[in-house]
């Protein structure tokens, strides 16, 4: 269980900060060699920070009526990740960049491109300025994060501070952009375990949730009182 709390704690932080979480634990599960990184614990993981996010985000949820414009827009913006994903995954071309020079490359690259963008002018600071333009131009960034180590968070980040969003609203709108992308992760995972009738849940799995959303949403709020006193530079060096 130590195992699985570690990876738990590895994506709870790194999922919502712009820092590659992909990258963190295939780096984490080499490096220590785990035996428990696999499909359903994969699964778990994303599931418990999709429902962190989900309730972190949930008075915006049950306001949907009020907020159908802007979900409309982070529907239509994740469209090209999701499409772009699955290709790759039927064409197995993420399997084959998953390894440590792809990583290393895109890790420090990503990191550049975030510092240049936090140096943004800030000419947008509520989420009533984001329009379908912006959408579509921030999902195509996210596409990036399709790449191993170019983390999802950090490529959104940086295309709404382009866009002149300030940090906080850039980072509301990374996290907006996770459900989508979670709940299309995890729904592909279950239909491949049902292809391999592979349905067995164990307490590992539901540790790995529990984990995973405690300290994904001690990330969420941490990480929004922390931008409204300091820059992404942290991130840029890390």
């Amino acid at each position: 269980m130590l195992d699985i709390l570690i990876l738990s704690v590895t994506q709870g932080i790194t999922e919502f900060l712009p820092i590659s979480s992909t990258a963190h634990l295939i780096l984490l599960s080499e490096f220590l060699n785990y035996k428990n990184e696999n499909l359903t614990i994969d699964i778990s993981l994303h599931l418990g920070s999709l429902i962190a996010v989900i309730f972190f985000f949930k008075k915006e949820i049950i306001n949907f009526i009020q907020n159908r414009s802007l979900f409309f827009k982070i529907l239509i913006g994740a469209l090209p990740t999701l499409i772009i994903g699955f290709l790759m995954v039927q064409l197995n071309l993420i399997e084959y960049l998953r390894n440590t020079y792809v990583i290393s490359f895109t890790t420090i690259f990503f990191g550049v491109l975030l510092y240049f963008a936090d140096k943004s002018v800030i000419k947008k600071n509520t989420l009533n300025d984001f329009s379908l333009k912006d959408s579509i131009y921030v999902g195509l960034m996210q596409c990036l994060s399709l790449i191993p180590g170019v983390s999802r968070s950090g490529i959104t980040i940086t295309g709404a501070r382009f866009l002149n969003f300030d940090r906080i609203q850039s980072a509301k709108i990374a996290f907006l952009f996770s459900i989508p992308t979670l709940m299309a992760v995890s729904a592909y995972g279950v239909l491949n375990l049902i292809e391999l009738k592979n349905l067995n849940i164990t307490v590992h799995n539901f540790g790995a949730i529990i984990f995973a959303f405690i300290f994904s949403l001690i990330t969420l709020k941490i990480f929004i009182k922390y931008l409204k006193k300091f820059s992404l530079f942290i991130f840029v060096i890390y």
